[in-house]
Parts: structure tokens; C-alpha cells; sequence
């Protein structure tokens, strides 16, 4: 295996300190397809293979390559913690495991999570110290019979329509960081631009009498502002870091500007505990009538599905580059954002996101989370839907925790394509959309919320409402999409069949449309889709592609669109370009199809070129 370490650049962008150790490289490595390694003594033993952390098991670039359903599987690894953090607590960081995780350090447990999408952590105080060899063994179960929100990883054993290789096990960085025995935690930033301020909430891990919290807004000219809280009577002290006039700049897609800010935690003598950096994109996110305004302004959302699998990695990008070229190769074919498709990406990707001026909205991997058990009662059906419901709760609080400061995220969807007859009578689906859309709300009001994406609306109040549309012929979406300036949207039904709470004049968009196949290299018996018939040349593409775009850029009611999608994944061959990245079109031609000023921006002020 390569000794060169993978994925080494620092994992959580938002939340800097200056001490850290990457533990990604080679790890022991097992399957375990009876999940019965604890009764065998898996735990207590060398591993038989070797891994590459952290790539899955079922890619390529892990060194292991299987790609059947892997219901356990285990990882070890000994090493030294650095002596020089003597004195302060070690936290051991896993920025995700798919899918329910046991760890143990030094042969005791240190902790356990479950959830493939988000990070968790595992104080080791009294398990390994500094100057100490730790041992760590992981077990990570993904047991396929289980009903579990997996997003677009394959249920069966093979690919198939558009779900993909699954994603089992550490599949982002794992590392060590040194904290002070009190110290800070993340950081909520919430920029009022109508306020000229931030608010920024500094979580303390404890409260010791007489500290405080200080926090300093930097700009490209130095010190822009800073505050001061005490910290010894709220966990969460809160800041408002007021911006002078002068020294104010907006977050924009053409001018993502970003301060830095620089936190502390200081103890009652002035000492300074804790250090850490953050950074900040002071903008506003509002809806006016069907209008979704950043900024203030129309900003009409060219967004482009992106699913952000790769051929070699799968569900994780092969190096930081790959994060940064994908969102520039979305910009170049004449995208201005993106819906993150059922998978919650990795804190880089978002941070590049933050710089590069790249509009998104957050998703959730919902998928599978409603699958019947074969034979079941109604009962047993009921109770198998609140579980993974109950599990999605909890997995989406920690997504909007983790995610809740990136000034690119402009929106969040918890939801996707929850198909379901509307009755007299209520079903879990209605609860766990409902208890979804009041916990986003909750979180972060500063942010429009669609309850779920195309198909099951039942949260009549929802910020937003939308379809998904993949007809291909331009004067057909044209007929179905018109009914908008009247208050009647084109609604996703199952058959006949209504699903969704009435339309209220929210803002509205196509969150899915085109997704037209084409893929000129395809070879004989070679599985290849797309949605509806195949163009039969490649200019009859560029024509249809210009026709459906330009039904929603002139349609005045519309905020914006979202086409599928970015890259081939797999079978599914309706990209942009190639899995590979590598073209498929002429990229002037397809931004072209985009490039004029929308409806509803030519209403109001027109802001993009």
C-alpha cells in the first residue's frame, strides 16, 4: 500500500485549532458478513487485512474492493499520542461512519453512534493518555435487512435505476485533537446583514467563575470588531460582533467574501485557555411573495443535482482538489449552485463552497427510511417506520449543529421524494416530515425550509414548494409548468392519486428536471439510463436542454430550477459529464442555455449576468 497519507488537509474548516494528528493511512482490517466478531474475539485480535483509511471497503482507492453487502466489519489501529499534549484532554474525531459504530480504546468502550453522515467524537480521559500507545478498535454494522436512512446506496447486492455501490464503514478523516480541560466548542454564527452584525454563539464545555469568551472579526485590512462575554454562567455565551459601515462587505455568488474570525476562551486572570478560528459570509436569505431574495435581491437559483459519488472513492472525493474541481466545473457549464443529492457532504466541500461564491442546499440521505418489511402487519409496518424516523431525527439535528454557519447554504431540504397517498387519515409520514420541518425551523430560523423535495408535501405552512418534472418534450413542460402564475403548480401525484397539502403561494421551483440521457460511448449490453427517450443526436440534446431551461428562466413565478445532474453516477449516464469528470458537451453552449437573466430577476433588480 501507498505510505503516502490520504485525505491529510484538516477536516473541519469552521472550527480551526493549530494542533491536531491525522490518522487516516493504513488501518487492520476485517469483515464480519454474521456480525459475530464480539463472540468470536474479533476484538481482541490482529485483523487479517489491511485497509486505507478512510475510504470505504467497497472502493477502489481503500485496497480492498468488495462490493457485497458487508453487514460488520472491523478496524484497528495502535498509536502513539503525541507526548507534547501532555495536560490536556484527547479527543479522538471520526467524521463519519456508516452506519452504527462501536469504538474502543485500550481494550474498554470509548463510545458508540449511529448515523453514516455525521461526525461524532470520544473524549479519551482515562482510556489513553498523552505519551500513551492507545489501541483502537472499531467495529461499524450496516446490516442491508435493516430499515435505515442509506440515501442512494443500493438495497441489493448489484447497482440498479438510480441507486449505487453502498458507502459501508470510516469513510471520511479520522484524527486526534488536544483540548484544555475546559475548552470551547463549535460555533454558531448567524450573520444580520439588516443589523450590520453577527451573532455568534461560543459553547463552553464547562463554566468556571470569573472566564469569559472574546471573539475578533478580521478583515484583508486587519481588526474589523470584537466581543466579549463571561462564560461563567452559560454554557452558550453569546456575542454580537458589530461591523462598522466601512468595513462592511456582502457574501454574494459574485463576491463570496469571507471574514475571519479569531475566538478565545480566557480564565479569570486574562490567560487565554483555548484558542480556535472560524470564518463568516455576511448575507440574508429572505422570501418576498414567490421570491426567494439574497441579499435582498432576486438572485434566480441555477442549481444542478449533484450526488457526489466518484468512481474510485464513491461516496468520498479522492483528494480536496476533486471537492474544489466539481464546484468549478458545475460554475463553468453555467451553474450557480446546487442541491446536495441525498448525501450530506463533507465539511470541505462546503467550505469551498463559502469561498468560491457556491449556493447550495443542504440535504439529508433520507432514503430507504420507509421500506415495508415483507409479511408485516400494519402494526409492525407503523413501528418499523418510527424507528428509522426516530433515527433520522437525531441524525438531522446533528447535520443542521454541524453545517448551521456556512453562508452558502441557502436553504434546507430534510426530505426526499416522500410518495404517499394523501387520506382522511394520517401516517407516520406526516409525523416525521412535520417533526422534521419544526426541528430545521427550530435550529435555524434564518433559513427557508422545503419539507420535502417533489411528491408528499404535508406541512401546509413549509417556506417553500416545489415539483419534480422530468418531461422532455419543452412545449409539454411548458403547458404543465404555466399553471403556476394562477396558483395551480404542476403537483407530483402517484397516479391519480392526490399527496399533498394545497398549494399556498409559496415561493416555487422545479427541484428536479431533464436528467437527459446521453452517453455516446455506451457499449453493447452496457446498462445505460436516462430519463425519457434518448436524444438521437447530440445537437437534438442542446436543443431540448435549451428548451426546458428556458420554460423555467421565463417563467415570472419561478425562483429557480435544479437539473439533473452534474455527472454520470454509475448506470445512470443523464451528466453533465462523464463519471469521470471529462466532457460531454460543449460547457459554452450549455451555459449559454442559462445565461439569460430569469423573470423573476428582471422584475426586480437585476443582480446576474
Amino acid at each position: 500500500m501507498s505510505v503516502t497519507l490520504p485525505r491529510p488537509e484538516y477536516p473541519r474548516p469552521q472550527f480551526v485549532r493549530d494542533e491536531w494528528l491525522c490518522l487516516n493511512g493504513t488501518w487492520q482490517f476485517e469483515t464480519d458478513p454474521g456480525d459475530s466478531g464480539l463472540e468470536r474475539g474479533v476484538r481482541e485480535r490482529d485483523l487479517k487485512r489491511e485497509i486505507r483509511v478512510p475510504f470505504c471497503p467497497e472502493s477502489e482507492l481503500s485496497g480492498i474492493g468488495e462490493t457485497d453487502h458487508l453487514n460488520a466489519v472491523w478496524y484497528r489501529r495502535t498509536f502513539t499520542i503525541p507526548a507534547a499534549w501532555k495536560g490536556k484532554r484527547v479527543l479522538l474525531h471520526f467524521q463519519a461512519c456508516d452506519y452504527e459504530t462501536t469504538v474502543w480504546v485500550n481494550g474498554k468502550e470509548a463510545g458508540r453512534h449511529r448515523g453514516g453522515w455525521t461526525p461524532f467524537s470520544f473524549d479519551l480521559s482515562g482510556l489513553a493518555a498523552p505519551g500513551q500507545e492507545a489501541t483502537v478498535v472499531l467495529r461499524a454494522r450496516d446490516d442491508h435487512r435493516e430499515t435505515k436512512p442509506q440515501g442512494k446506496q443500493s438495497s441489493r447486492p448489484e447497482n440498479y435505476g438510480c441507486c449505487y455501490t453502498r458507502t459501508t464503514g470510516i469513510w471520511q478523516t479520522v484524527w486526534l485533537e488536544p483540548v484544555a480541560e475546559v475548552h470551547l466548542r463549535r460555533p454558531r454564527i448567524v450573520p444580520d446583514v439588516g443589523g450590520n452584525l453577527f451573532r455568534l454563539t461560543l459553547p463552553v464545555s464547562q463554566n468556571r467563575t470569573g472566564w469569559s469568551v472574546r471573539a475578533v472579526l478580521k478583515d484583508g485590512q486587519g481588526a474589523v470588531c470584537e466581543a466579549r462575554a463571561a462564560a461563567d454562567l452559560d454554557l452558550s455565551p453569546t456575542l454580537e460582533l458589530r461591523i462598522p459601515h466601512a468595513r462592511r462587505r456582502l457574501w454574494s455568488v459574485a463576491d463570496p467574501f469571507l471574514y475571519d474570525v479569531e475566538l478565545e476562551l480566557l480564565d479569570a486572570s486574562g490567560r487565554t485557555v483555548d484558542r480556535a478560528k472560524s470564518y463568516a459570509g455576511l448575507r440574508s436569505v429572505a422570501l418576498d411573495g414567490k421570491a426567494v431574495k439574497l441579499n435582498g435581491e432576486p438572485v434566480f437559483q441555477r442549481l444542478v443535482l449533484d450526488q457526489g459519488y466518484y468512481a474510485d472513492g464513491i461516496l468520498t472525493a479522492p483528494s480536496d482538489a476533486a471537492l474544489i474541481a466539481d464546484i468549478e466545473l458545475s460554475m463553468r457549464a453555467g451553474f450557480n449552485g446546487a442541491r446536495l443529492h441525498q448525501k450530506v457532504f463533507e465539511e470541505r466541500f462546503l467550505y469551498h463552497c463559502d469561498r468560491l461564491g457556491y449556493q447550495v442546499w443542504g440535504e439529508y440521505g433520507d432514503w430507504h427510511f420507509l421500506l415495508r418489511p415483507r409479511g408485516a402487519g400494519e402494526r409492525a409496518i407503523d413501528a418499523q417506520r418510527h424507528q428509522p424516523g426516530a433515527a433520522m431525527m437525531a441524525q438531522w439535528m446533528e447535520v443542521l449543529e454541524r453545517d448551521i454557519s456556512h453562508p452558502s447554504i441557502v436553504g434546507w431540504c430534510p426530505l426526499n421524494e416522500t410518495a404517499e397517498e394523501l387520506t382522511d387519515r394520517m401516517s407516520s409520514l406526516d409525523d416525521v416530515t412535520r417533526g422534521l420541518y419544526l426541528a430545521t425551523k427550530l435550529a435555524d430560523p434564518s433559513r427557508p425550509v422545503l419539507d420535502t423535495s417533489g411528491y408528499a408535501h404535508r406541512v401546509a405552512a413549509a417556506d417553500i414548494y416545489d415539483s419534480h418534472d422530468y418531461t422532455q418534450d419543452p412545449k409539454v413542460f411548458h403547458e404543465r409548468q404555466k399553471g403556476l402564475a394562477e396558483h395551480k403548480p404542476y403537483l407530483n401525484r402517484i397516479g391519480d392519486k392526490e399527496e399533498s397539502v394545497a398549494y399556498a403561494g409559496q415561493p416555487y421551483f422545479v427541484s428536479e428536471f431533464g436528467g437527459i440521457w446521453w452517453n455516446p460511448d455506451v457499449k453493447p449490453g452496457e446498462v445505460s439510463w436516462g430519463y425519457g427517450e434518448r436524444p438521437k443526436t447530440l445537437e437534438e440534446f442542446y436543443v431540448r436542454f435549451e428548451g426546458l431551461c428556458k420554460v423555467l428562466l421565463d417563467n415570472p413565478d419561478m425562483f429557480g430550477y435544479c437539473y439533473t445532474q452534474l455527472t454520470d453516477v454509475y448506470q445512470e449516464q443523464n451528466g453533465i459529464y462523464r463519471f469521470d469528470r471529462s466532457l460531454k458537451f460543449d460547457l459554452a453552449r450549455v451555459a449559454a442555455a442559462q445565461r439569460q437573466a430569469a423573470a423573476i430577476e428582471r422584475k426586480g433588480v437585476e443582480v446576474e449576468k
